[in-house]
This record gives structure tokens, sequence and C-alpha cells, in this order.
């Protein structure tokens, strides 16, 4: 009796408490410099670890767009060749303003960058 109740908690009540991921977009930024590939990483603002470019989705653009323009707000990313096909997700709780953790699976979409800025909107915290 324990293992049909168990079973039924598992598989058919307790995901119905789970919130659902909240799915967020990142780029993927490289250059091809003297025959090798260098990637882009950022500095998170609250740790200081290093990161992708990411962010939530933005009205009227798509997914790869999004992530082209985190890219270029949190990075310098100029101009750049995106693709529109992610290149895969990993996934990770967020903490949000409030304090709480919020399961999320970012996309990830490859950008191939032909151009940086100096200047950006967040390059003075990065």
């Amino acid at each position: 009796m324990t293992d049909i109740l168990k079973s039924t908690w598992l598989d058919l009540v307790a995901p119905l408490f789970r919130r659902p991921k909240r799915v967020q977009v990142a780029a993927l930024c490289y250059r091809e410099k003297k025959n090798r590939k260098e990637v882009l990483l950022i500095t998170s603002r609250d740790t200081g670890r290093w990161i992708l470019p990411k962010g939530w989705p933005i009205d009227g653009l798509d997914e790869a767009g999004a992530a082209l323009q985190e890219a270029r707000e949190e990075a310098g990313v100029k101009k750049g060749e995106i693709a529109n096909i992610p290149l895969g997700t990993f996934n990770y709780d967020k903490r949000m303003d409030s304090g709480a953790l919020t399961p999320v699976e970012a996309q990830v979409f490859e950008v191939k960058v032909q151009d940086m800025r100096d200047e950006f909107p967040e390059s003075d915290e990065r």
C-alpha cells in the first residue's frame, strides 16, 4: 500500500506543486583569432562569477534576437552573426530580487562576434 501512495505522490501529486521553469536566453559569443576561438565571458553583477551574457525574453524580438541584445547591453557586442537555433540549454536556480529562488532554463545561442564596443550600457557594472 505504501508503494502505491508513494508512486501516486511522486508521479501525480508532487508535479502539480512544482513551479514551471522560467526561460532566459544566453549568448555564447566567440571570435576567431589566429586559428583558435576566444569565448567572451562577463562577470555577474551580484557575485562576480564568470557567466555568459543572458537575460529574459524581450517583447518584439525572437529568442535569438533577445540573446544578441543581451550581448550588446552586457558585453558590448556591436556586430555579430547569431544562429537562430539554440546550441543547447542549461538549468540553474536564479535568485530573484525578493530573495526567492526560481528555476530557470537558459537557451544558448551561438554568436560569432565581428565588432565590439568599449562603452556599452552595463560597462560600469561588469
